[in-house]
């Protein structure tokens, strides 16, 4: 049976890393005018108060997980301003 935590760090992985295949398309493709600002910005501010919870609460894994979503939620955001 798995754990709280194994089900902690498969969800932060999974949520993580959903946004590594957009991140790569874009820098391969340079091309963003079909992506939302908005939501990306939103994205971020919600990845800041789930890390600054997980600060909180000691929780490496809300973290770890939180802190690597907004290195790529950023890069996102970055490509958007970038690449318009």
């Amino acid at each position: 049976m798995m754990t709280l935590t194994s089900l902690g760090i498969l969800a932060a992985t999974c949520t993580t890393l959903a946004f590594l295949p957009q991140t790569l398309r874009i820098f391969k493709t340079k091309q963003t005018k079909d992506l939302s600002l908005m939501s990306y910005v939103i994205y971020v501010i919600g990845l800041v108060a789930w890390l600054m919870y997980g600060i909180g609460i000691h929780d490496y894994v809300l973290m770890i997980g939180q802190s690597v979503a907004l290195m790529l939620g950023l890069l996102i955001i970055s490509f958007k301003i970038i690449y318009g």
